[in-house]
């Protein structure tokens, strides 16, 4: 129950930020019918990437209650590995190359993965996404993936900031970010990776994350 009441918590405050600057700009423009033509486009552009920062925040925690109250249904096929990480790296160029970051994959054509695609690439979208946010300007994000014994392992690795040892453990639990440490402004609503772990987990895999000086790496294990 109290982990209820917090998450109730965390939400209130998470959205009530996006919302604000909403109603702001919205209400500066009612007020001044006259404004500038071009300050009025800035502020209907500020609000409007608020207003979509809000609808994903809301998905967010729709998406991991949903799958509290029900287990994961998987519906399993067989995956281009190296095709769906490309499809995946090009829908977040938007967000890459304003700060010169780049995602080079590392992936064989032949490489063939068995699960539910479109669960698995929320999976890699999440980690992605994450690496992204976390890691340093002008700097690669690498995607590579193996086949090893049974398994096929799948790495994101990016420069950046080290996760402390004594967090590692704890970053794919769904109340981390209750830790003011990470930003609401940057990064989601902290429940990416806590969803990650619950798809992973229903496909009989693990998922991990190393950090030092050097890089970050999550790394994905998968049943072959």
């Amino acid at each position: 129950m109290q982990r209820k009441n917090d998450l109730i918590t965390y939400l209130a405050h998470d959205l009530k930020t996006p919302l604000a600057s909403v109603i702001g700009y919205l209400s500066l423009l009612d007020e001044a019918p006259d404004m500038p033509v071009e300050q009025k486009s800035k502020y209907i552009g500020i609000a409007l990437e608020k207003a979509f920062r809000l609808e994903e925040l809301i998905n967010e925690f729709f998406e991991i209650t949903r799958f509290n109250l029900q287990s994961i249904i998987l519906n399993k096929g067989k995956i281009k590995l190296a095709f769906m990480l490309q499809q995946l790296v090009d829908e977040f160029y938007p967000m890459l190359a304003p700060q010169g970051k780049q995602a080079a994959i590392d992936v064989s054509d032949e490489l063939i993965l068995v699960g539910d695609a479109d669960k698995l690439a929320r999976v890699f979208n999440n980690i992605l996404k994450n690496a992204i946010v976390y890691s340093y300007e002008n700097s690669i994000i690498t995607i590579s993936a193996t086949q090893q014994e049974e398994n096929i392992m799948i790495t994101f690795t990016n420069q950046g900031d080290p996760i402390p040892a004594q967090r590692l453990d704890m970053i794919f639990d769904k109340f981390y970010r209750l830790d003011s440490a990470r930003s609401t402004n940057t990064g989601g609503a902290g429940l990416g990776l806590a969803i990650a772990k619950e798809i992973v987990t229903a496909h009989n895999g693990t998922i991990t994350a190393e950090s030092n000086l050097e890089h970050t790496i999550f790394t994905v294990k998968i049943p072959s």
